[in-house]
């Protein structure tokens, strides 16, 4: 009677807590459903919209494309290739680009990010240039580069670069100016050197910042790839887009346009388990968007 009587009390108290966390689990289990099917919903209403307005003659698919004609389209790329090689070479080209411009423009921008957030003298002095820099048109920053290195990959690498560069830079510089000056304080006092506050407190109090720069910064690197590759290039994505341009084939373009959404989609989901594994000591914020 005496065993009895000491395990219900704790039998009572788990059986509310599991069945708030059954609840728990199938309300997120629910609306991970309606999520989906909301998503599944409004793709299906957009592209059988597009291909009803299109079959019905409301909108002319000679300029706007068809959803039938760009998955044909996407089809005959994939199995014959393009003029510049096969369209899983242009495919990679414009990948290589774009994850050697991001990763060049993130390092780049962090490192200029951490080093003038902590100098106020920095700041002043190389503040009014990034601004100019960052004033310049990009597509005019792409010309520069191909007129200085030709239509080869350097160029579109560094528009990449340099697109990445202002976002990283910018998250990175406010985020350690947003630093608790107390902390630093303390770890000065306990005799931490100036790399070690910036390997245990700066960077990683400014991290938060830094990924969220990043999962809109490849992004810009594949756009930066795309734009070098309009202005002049032997293969890439964005060659593939101006030929399709010039040869007046709408589908082509959309279908180039669906093959790179699939690639930013691809490296967002990387990026989030990379921010997930990083800040994993963070406990989440009740305003982070994690659903988007």
């Amino acid at each position: 009677m005496s065993t009895t009587s000491a395990l219900s009390p704790a039998r009572l108290e788990d059986g509310p807590q599991s069945s708030t966390a059954a609840a728990a689990k199938r309300a997120a289990r629910r609306r991970t459903g309606l999520v989906w099917a909301g998503r599944i919903g409004l793709a299906a209403l957009v592209i059988g919209g597009w291909q009803a307005f299109t079959s019905w003659g409301i909108v002319d698919p000679f300029f706007f494309g068809q959803p039938s004609g760009i998955a044909q389209r996407l089809v005959d790329l994939i199995q014959h290739g393009t003029e510049f090689g096969s369209f899983y070479a242009n495919i990679w080209t414009t990948i290589q680009e774009a994850l050697a411009g991001f990763a060049l423009g993130a390092v780049t921008g962090v490192i200029f990010g951490v080093a003038l957030g902590q100098s106020r003298f920095l700041a002043d002095v190389l503040g009014p240039y990034i601004k100019m820099v960052n004033a310049i048109p990009r597509i005019v920053l792409g010309s520069i580069f191909i007129v200085a290195f030709g239509i080869g990959v350097l160029p579109k690498i560094l528009l990449a670069a340099v697109l990445v560069f202002f976002i990283v830079f910018f998250n990175a510089f406010q985020g350690v100016r947003e630093v608790d000056r107390n902390i630093l304080a303390n770890a000065r006092v306990l005799g931490a050197s100036q790399m070690q506050i910036i390997r245990h407190v700066i960077v990683p109090s400014a991290l938060t910042w830094i990924i969220a720069s990043l999962h809109s910064a490849f992004g810009f690197a594949i756009v930066g790839a795309l734009v070098g590759e309009v202005l002049g290039a032997q293969s890439g994505l964005g060659l593939v887009i101006k030929t399709a341009q010039n040869n007046f084939d709408p589908n082509g373009v959309f279908a180039t346009m669906l093959v790179i959404s699939v690639i930013v989609l691809g490296a967002e989901w990387l990026i989030g388990k990379l921010e997930h594994r990083l800040l994993a000591w963070r406990p989440p914020a009740p305003s982070e968007a994690g659903s988007l």
